[in-house]
């Protein structure tokens, strides 16, 4: 996967514009927007296009079992998978467990997560305890627990003979990820850390130097932008100053 490609894509669930662009209008045309907008990260690699689809979807309610969460529907998964396919894009399934586990989540998703071209996104800040409420505390997870779903997937790559797949998992501030060392290289599998502070370019600058800087080595690195909660701080920044960050980011995220 790296350094061959540089990977930039979109975030969403269908309908739901609160949860990213990736949702909102022609899906064939948020992907021709992710290719012109990959354009202009290339830096002499190759583009590849990524749909990250929320498949877990954390709620301020508890729902029917009590874990604050609901599962996308097996027909979204494919459809946008077929889309993904349709523009040589991978799809990365996104997951905000609420006080479900990671593991069992994935372990859900095992039908997909067969297919070569598709991944997965951990959303830590939405991973709280049996006792908490999404929204109301910031979530947490830990290296062990990481480790533990890309043991997981290493596993599924090398029982069916699949191309490396990228586990990625987000982080909004230093606290949210824990005993990040504990997290160990897997074959057939890119580890990948989407650093996601919120503000300003300078804001979200010093939250990248803060974060990257408790990464293990083997863990590449990833930015995301909002469109609207950035834009509150100024302007959007541009590819040009997302690509002056060090170490550079391989994953650029839009939502």
């Amino acid at each position: 996967m790296f350094p061959e490609y540089r990977l930039v894509g979109y975030s969403g669930y269908p309908g739901a514009a609160a949860l990213g662009r990736l949702g909102t209008g022609d899906i064939d045309e948020r992907l021709e927007e992710i290719e012109r907008v990959g354009a202009d990260y290339l830096r002499g690699r190759k583009l590849l296009p990524v749909m990250e689809l929320i498949a877990v979807t954390v709620h301020s309610e508890p729902g029917g079992d009590g874990l604050y969460r609901s599962r996308v529907k097996d027909e979204i998964v494919e459809s946008w998978l077929e889309t993904a396919r349709e523009h040589e894009a991978i799809l990365l399934l996104n997951i905000q467990p609420g006080r479900a586990t990671f593991i069992d989540e994935v372990k859900h998703l095992e039908k997909w997560l067969v297919e070569p071209d598709v991944g997965l996104a951990l959303d830590p800040e939405w991973s709280v305890s049996p006792d908490e409420v999404p929204g109301e505390v910031y979530g947490h997870t830990t290296g062990p627990v990481l480790d533990e779903v890309a043991t997981y997937v290493a596993g599924l790559v090398a029982e069916h003979n699949l191309p490396e797949k990228i586990v990625l998992y987000h982080q909004l501030h230093a606290d949210i990820v824990s005993e990040e060392d504990k997290l160990v290289p897997h074959e057939g599998v890119a580890l990948v850390k989407s650093i996601d502070g919120i503000g300003s370019a300078a804001a979200k600058v010093n939250t990248w130097n803060k974060i990257s800087g408790q990464t293990p080595d083997h863990v590449h690195l990833g930015f995301k932008l909002f469109y609207e909660e950035d834009a509150r701080h100024g302007p959007l920044m541009s590819a040009d100053q997302v690509m002056e960050l060090q170490p550079e980011p391989v994953y650029v995220l839009y939502e």
